[in-house]
């Protein structure tokens, strides 16, 4: 038998459609050839039971043993503060979420788990409770001592990477910086080749300002910062294209050419970029966050407050998620 790659997943919020998403995993055949993988979903199981039961769902995930080498679903119970009530946050249950993911990232980090799976969660009830919380790939770089973490949404065609992420719009200007856009683009280069498998990635970098900032017109930053970065990396064997527009940069003609077609699109800023992908492919993108010391993937979309225990639930990009996590972890 294949020993089997262990992914962690986090519920996320509680109030919101995590809980959800999970109890949807009850009703996916975990015995087949896809899934050589042993998935464990670190959550209070109370909430699971109850979310179940509210939507008429039997479920019993059995509780993880790391001796158990059987592929499946299993649970790692963490207690919650407060009763949960579908849809109604509770900051409360703010440092639950939190030790949830403190919990995942560490096992990752001591090689208990080969990746990390996260559901939604809900920033500002976080930063309510009093916990300073930008963000999962802010807070997992931090916790795992990354300097240069980068966010990457990926769909079967097209994948967006990100040089800032979590940033009010007046402070993205100011943090593209020469030594971040260096940064991310090393990453962003290792990992397509190390864990995408991609020899030469091609890479199109986004201009910050309209028309790639028309020539100095509508902005200094593509000359100032952006165009000599990208000619320092291309003279070092680097395949990046720009400073390009980002109005035209996501046609299909553009993206897709034979001469270009382009493995990822740097955008600037968190709407520069992910609104076309969701456009594209929403509940079918994966969030990948690059540049950790391990494999994290992500849902891509937020906490659905509205939907949670209404039977709703698509748990497509879920199940997307997992599937890149443990196609990842096997690679690694």
């Amino acid at each position: 038998m294949i020993k089997p790659a262990i992914i962690v997943i986090t519920a996320g919020e509680p109030a919101g459609i995590g809980p959800d998403l999970i109890v949807s995993l009850a009703k996916e055949s975990w015995q087949t050839e896809k899934l050589a993988t042993q998935f464990v979903v670190i959550t209070d199981p109370q909430i699971i039971h109850d979310r179940a039961a509210k939507l008429g769902v039997d479920i019993e995930f059995p509780v993880w043993q790391p001796k158990d080498k059987r592929p499946g679903i299993y649970h790692y119970p963490v207690k919650k503060i407060t009763r949960v009530i579908p849809g109604s946050l509770d900051p409360e249950n703010s440092p639950y979420v939190v030790e949830t993911l403190r919990i995942a990232a560490q096992g990752c980090l001591e090689k208990t788990f080969h990746g990390m799976v996260t559901g939604p969660v809900h920033k500002g009830v976080i930063n309510a409770a009093g916990i300073n919380f930008t963000g999962h790939t802010e807070y997992l770089a931090q916790l795992s001592h990354t300097k240069q973490p980068v966010m990457m949404l990926a769909t079967e065609k097209l994948r967006v990477a990100l040089v800032t992420t979590h940033l009010p719009l007046k402070d993205v200007a100011q943090n593209i910086t020469r030594t971040r856009l260096l940064s991310v683009l090393q990453v962003l280069q290792q990992d397509l080749r190390q864990v995408f498998d991609i020899p030469n990635p091609r890479i199109a970098v986004c201009g910050l300002n309209p028309h790639a900032g028309e020539d100095g017109h509508l902005g200094r930053e593509e000359i100032d910062v952006i165009a000599p970065v990208l000619a320092t990396l291309n003279q070092q064997g680097f395949n990046l294209t720009g400073p390009v527009s980002a109005d035209t940069i996501f046609t299909e003609k553009r993206l897709f050419n034979p001469d270009s077609n382009f493995d990822v699109v740097l955008a600037m800023y968190h709407d520069q970029g992910l609104p076309v992908i969701k456009h594209a492919g929403f509940s079918k993108t994966v969030n990948i966050t690059l540049g950790l010391p391990f494999i994290r993937t992500s849902v891509d979309h937020g906490t659905a407050l509205d939907l949670a225990g209404r039977s709703k639930v698509d748990n497509n990009s879920l199940l997307l998620a997992m599937n890149m996590a443990a196609q990842m972890a096997r690679k690694k």
